[in-house]
């Protein structure tokens, strides 16, 4: 069990480096908070359940259990908030963005 905790562990640490290289390389904010709550949503989640596999159903295990559903919901819900936020206030998409959903509906 420790083997599977330590390998979900290295993904989840792998994941959460794609999100930072996703941070500073990617144009505009819009595809950086993608990047950001995507692989590091995915990232934490992995290193939270190679704790679990890591030390079991101990007191650090449970905590581990509890704060995965959390950290999801929040981490996407907060992303959200943050790139409706960012439209509404007039940040402009990147110069290679093909597609702006929400131009005829957040006409201000």
């Amino acid at each position: 069990m420790e083997i599977i905790g330590f390998i979900f562990i290295c993904i989840g640490i792998l994941f959460n480096l794609f999100g930072c290289i996703g941070l500073i390389r990617l144009p505009d904010v819009y595809n950086r908070l993608q990047s950001a709550t995507k692989c590091v949503t995915l990232g934490t989640c992995s290193i939270l359940i190679g704790v679990v596999f890591y030390y079991g159903f101990t007191n650090g295990g449970i905590k581990a259990i509890v704060a995965i559903p959390i950290l999801f919901f929040a981490a996407t819900v907060a992303a959200h908030a943050l790139v409706k936020g960012a439209y509404i206030f007039g940040i402009k998409l990147g110069d290679k963005s093909v597609k702006d959903d929400y131009k005829d509906v957040h006409k201000s």
